[in-house]
């Protein structure tokens, strides 16, 4: 018997289109990209993608982001976030891995988590030692 090799459609986004203002928070299991106004928390179980067109005033939670536009408020990354060369971010991100384009901007605190092989105060209370 041969095997059935039609190959499946790549995932969908969701899509918030430029001129379109939302105010209240977005949940989504996949990926979702804004080009329009958002005003609340997105929270998405894949990644998010801010236009250069998009806004986010709120939080943004993912796994990964590539932001083109504008953010003001807190973004938080499981693995990756790319900052193009026209993102403007105001605020705090929290992710694993950063990438940022020469051009764009960041006003705020980065916190970058990686794996410890030993608890923290382990690993000072040995620093202190020496």
């Amino acid at each position: 018997m041969a095997k059935n090799n039609i190959p499946e459609p790549p995932p969908s986004a969701n899509l918030i289109q430029s001129g379109t203002l939302i105010t209240g928070d977005i949940e989504s299991n996949g990926n979702i990209r804004i080009d329009g106004t958002l005003t609340g928390t997105v929270n998405a179980g894949g990644k998010v993608i801010l236009g250069s067109t998009g806004t986010v005033e709120g939080e943004i939670h993912c796994i990964n982001a590539d932001i083109e536009g504008r953010v003001n408020g807190l973004i938080k990354a499981k693995e990756l976030l790319s900052l193009k060369a026209t993102a403007v971010v105001t605020g705090d991100i929290h992710i694993n891995k950063l990438a940022i384009e020469p051009g764009a901007r960041f006003t705020g605190t980065c916190k970058m988590d990686s794996v410890m092989t030993e608890p923290a105060i382990y690993a000072e209370e040995e620093f202190k030692g020496q």
